[in-house]
């Protein structure tokens, strides 16, 4: 037992069961709140807790789901594909849009981190939170913030997209789908692509290129800073 506890199959065996009871909770409670990904986390720090079993020990596993992260990302480009007609015709306001969404995203963020009094170390961490975990992992890491804050930063922000997209997208009556998928991309990556490709395929081909402009726009951007 203790050999299967120590092998990276542990991590991988746990989060995907944590997965699909948090699949499982959302499906019964039906609601937005119940966010798989929210509920794994959960379940899986209250496993390690109740056992004892250290974070190392589960990131033995952990790490192997990690590399799957870029090329599940990637795999958004056959929904982006399917849709390149409405991409060529909407191209100025998709790179306008991802444009503003990043900055307004990181001007929030460096204002409310001087505001505060934070370091410049949490404010570099801070900065790319709306950016894929890869693209915001190297970020922080070039301009010296602390990168485990950062991947908590993204997953905080990427979870609460997913949450609140819906509801935001019906209370301000955003009817094109053009522009809702692009909202959802730009400010939460790809848990908030994940719900954008629920709601329906332009929305998640949209949201699948705002995840590419984001980040590119985000490198830029942090140089300057």
């Amino acid at each position: 037992m203790n050999e299967w506890i120590s092998s990276p199959l542990f991590g991988i065996t746990l989060s995907i069961l944590a997965y699909a009871a948090g699949v499982w909770i959302q499906k019964k409670l039906r609601s937005p709140i119940a966010n798989p990904l929210l509920i794994a986390i959960v379940l899986v720090i209250a496993f390690l807790k109740l056992t004892g079993i250290s974070l190392e020990t589960y990131d033995k596993g952990g790490d192997f789901i990690s590399m799957f992260l870029a090329p599940a990302t990637a795999c958004l480009a056959l929904s982006i594909y399917r849709q390149l007609p409405v991409l060529k015709k909407n191209l100025i306001p998709v790179i306008v849009g991802t444009t503003v969404g990043s900055a307004a995203s990181m001007g929030s963020v460096w204002l409310l981190c001087k505001a505060f009094g934070l370091t410049d170390e949490m404010t570099v961490s801070l900065l790319p939170k709306s950016v894929t975990t890869p693209i915001a992992m190297g970020v922080a890491e070039q301009h010296g913030g602390i990168v485990p804050i950062t991947v908590a930063a993204v997953v905080l922000t990427g979870i609460l997209g997913a949450i609140f997209a819906p509801l935001l997208i019906r209370i301000f009556r955003v009817k094109n789908p053009i522009a809702a998928g692009l909202a959802i991309g730009t400010c939460s990556h790809a848990v908030g692509t994940s719900k954008a490709i629920e709601l329906g395929e332009v929305e998640g081909a949209m949201s699948g290129i705002a995840i590419g402009t984001a980040g590119l726009v985000t490198v830029l951007i942090a140089t300057l800073i």
